[in-house]
């Protein structure tokens, strides 16, 4: 029988990869972008963050959800650090969430409320992603904007409390593994996993229009 973390990276492979080739991503990847929209992505993370990170407080009790908050992921801290040198001191003044970045954090919200074993699906394809693929972005942002490697900018992508990211990795999968859900109910995070990728892909798609290609 199929682990349940083996059935979540099979299920999601194919969002996935429209992630990974999303037009905004691609250019932002192909240095066809400015520093702007660098910024203006940071600033989205943060609000989605807020609500990950919000919930987590929420459902540290949760028998369910609790054993995936991990204080050494959190990002909120590395976000705000690196908005306040992308935009500066008075950065929260001015901080703007995509209709599409309010659906997306409004869903995971919702998901802390009524149905923690939906939370999981978002912590696991955002946290996840972020020490897998997150470090391309990182890497590209340090070379073309000249950010200091893994400092102020890009400390987002920086875990400085997983020294292991691989083994990191193994443990979260035995959790997910672990996480007491029958059949039906795996089958429903499953789709909440497949749901929140689409709901990414709606913020690189609002992104993409907010900054669309120029020579």
């Amino acid at each position: 029988m199929e682990s349940f973390s083996s059935l979540l990276r099979t299920a999601s492979r194919e969002h996935h990869e429209e992630v990974r080739g999303s037009a905004f991503i691609g250019d932002l990847l192909g240095h066809r972008l400015g520093v702007d929209a660098f910024a203006r992505y940071t600033e989205q993370l943060w609000f989605v963050y807020g609500a990950l990170e919000s919930g987590a407080r929420q459902l540290a009790g949760d028998p369910v959800a609790g054993p995936f908050v991990r204080p050494e992921l959190f990002r909120l801290t590395a976000l705000e650090r690196d908005l306040e040198h992308l935009r500066g001191p008075g950065w929260r003044a001015t901080a703007d969430a995509l209709p599409a970045t309010l659906e997306y954090a409004e869903r995971i919200t919702a998901c802390v409320r009524t149905w923690p074993a939906g939370y999981i699906a978002h912590h696991y394809t955002r946290y996840l992603g972020d020490l897998s693929g997150g470090q391309i972005i990182r890497d590209t942002a340090e070379k073309t904007w000249g950010f200091a490697k893994k400092g102020d900018g890009v400390r987002f992508y920086v875990f400085e409390e997983i020294p292991n990211p691989a083994a990191f990795k193994r443990a979260y999968c035995a959790l997910l593994d672990a996480v007491p859900a029958d059949e039906l109910e795996r089958q429903r995070i499953v789709a909440e996993c497949k749901r929140a990728y689409e709901l990414n892909n709606g913020l690189f798609e609002a992104l993409g229009e907010e900054f669309p290609l120029t020579a």
